[in-house]
This record gives C-alpha cells, structure tokens and sequence, in this order.
C-alpha cells in the first residue's frame, strides 16, 4: 500500500491511498484544478482514480468535487446522509443554483456507504467508523490491503473508546492535529462562537489531545504519524511537532514506539509512504 496527503489544513484536505491495483481520493477539499496538479506532482491523473471517498460535507472536505467530477469517471462513495448534507450545504457564489449544478454532477455516481459498515473499493478494504464532530454523519476509517493497515481520520472533538480500538495495531496513522489550545483562546482572527466550536467535544482534536492519546493510548505499532488538519491561524506547524514527539517520548518505557513524526501541509503534497 501506499498513502500521500495532497494538502491538508483549514483551506482543504485531500489524500490518496493506493494498492498495486487501486487508487482511491479521500475528500476533495482543494480546488478541482489544485487537486488535478498535486495529483500530477504525485504521478498521477484523475483518470487513474478508482473511487473518490467523502468522509463528511464540510466544504474544507468537498469543496472541489463538483468540477472534479468532470475530469473523473469514477463513483463517489458517500453515505445518503452526508449526500444530503451536501447537496444543501455549500457557499454561495451567485452564479446559479448550486445545489442543482451538485445533484447534476453525482448523477449516477454515487455509492451509499454506511458511516459504521464495512465497504471495498477495488482490493482495498474499508472499515469506517464514527467520529464526533459537527457533520451529519462524520467517519474516520481504517483501509486495508496485503497484511497492511493505514489509519486516517481528522475533524473530531475527542478520543473515544471506539477510536481508541480502531488505532491499534496500524502501521500508518493519519490523524488530526488542529490547534494548540492556547493560540486558540488567543487567535484575534476567530470570535468566541467559533473558538467554542472548535474546542468542543464535537470540534477539532488539539496537540494536547493527541499528546495525551499518545502518551497513554497509542500501542506503538504505526511506524508512521501524520499529523494532520493543522490550523493555519490556531496552531504552529513547529509546536505541533515538538509536542506530538515529546508526548512519544514520554510513553512507558516498556512499551517504546520507533515511531516519525510526519507533518502534513496545506500548500503542498507530503511524501509518499510506502508499504
């Protein structure tokens, strides 16, 4: 398998997870046009793709799949839920009635998925499951192909149980990393309303957060975390590190983790990594 992050950050996310036969696009949260050139930067085209996933309706995750779809042929994988949600929720641009220009695209594309139901897309196995967050019908998943087991999931409020299981065991995790809780509280760009928001237990996870999953949670095994979702206004790429690696370093020492810490970034495709 293999697993590059196109761009991730408050201005869009998008990745790839790849086997031998199967390359599937998770969200397209970056404009079709950006998401056409990364793909290039990445030796791909959108003709390429098998599936494109859509983990939830926010606009920083589908905000590029309407004009995407005329480059591409593939199905949209989505649950009916989160289809309807897109369909209504979107930023006007005046030209035209959106929602209809959306339902027109999708014609005959979509694949109603479950949000907690195990799906395929080629030889790539697909285990979604909830997250909190404040979309309709918000998953993380786990995919799987040839004895190896990639974890992504960002744009949720807290750790749960469910969570917690469904990390074990990954040789890759992609996870959310989104701001330091005290650029938060201190950001002059965002109003109170929306710091709650995303401080909620149905907002953004923190570096303290993840810190905290990593220091007492994280069972070792992931030989790669991508820290993800980082805020360009709440967070500092640097900070975001330094935590996450010194929450590794504080872990038992009988259970040690040769773990790289790997940032992601908004402007930029990340490496690939390969398995």
């Amino acid at each position: 398998m293999k697993f590059i992050v196109l761009g991730s950050g408050s201005s869009g996310n998008t990745f790839v997870i790849c086997s031998e036969k199967t390359r599937v696009l998770v969200d397209a949260g970056l404009s079709a046009r950006e998401i056409t050139r990364r793909l290039a930067l990445a030796g791909m085209t959108p003709s390429d793709l098998d599936g494109i996933v859509i983990t939830h309706e926010h606009s920083d995750h589908v905000g590029g799949l309407r004009t995407l779809l005329s480059n591409v042929e593939c199905a949209v994988y989505i649950s009916g839920k989160t289809e309807e949600a897109y369909y209504r929720t979107y930023r006007s641009n005046g030209n035209g009635n959106e929602s209809a220009r959306r339902q027109e695209a999708m014609k005959g594309r979509a694949v109603g998925i479950e949000s907690n139901k195990h799906f395929c897309i080629g030889d790539i196995d697909f285990e979604p499951f909830t997250v909190p967050h404040d979309a309709v019908d918000n998953f993380g998943f786990v995919a799987k192909n040839g004895g190896v087991c990639v974890a992504a999931l960002t744009d949720f409020g807290h750790m749960t149980q469910l969570i917690r299981e469904k990390l074990n065991g990954c040789d890759l995790i992609y996870i959310e990393s989104n701001h330091s809780r005290d650029m938060l509280r201190a950001c002059p760009v965002y109003n109170w309303s929306l710091k709650q928001r995303i401080a909620s237990k149905r907002g953004h996870f923190s570096n303290e957060d993840l810190a905290d999953w990593m220091t007492n949670d994280f069972d070792g095994s992931a030989k790669h975390i991508i820290l993800a979702h980082l805020s360009q206004r709440a967070n500092d790429p640097a900070l975001a590190r330094i935590t996450a690696e010194t929450a590794l370093q504080m872990r038992a020492p009988l259970f040690p983790a040769e773990t790289k810490i790997t940032l992601s970034h908004h402007a930029q495709p990340s490496e690939w990594f390969c398995f």
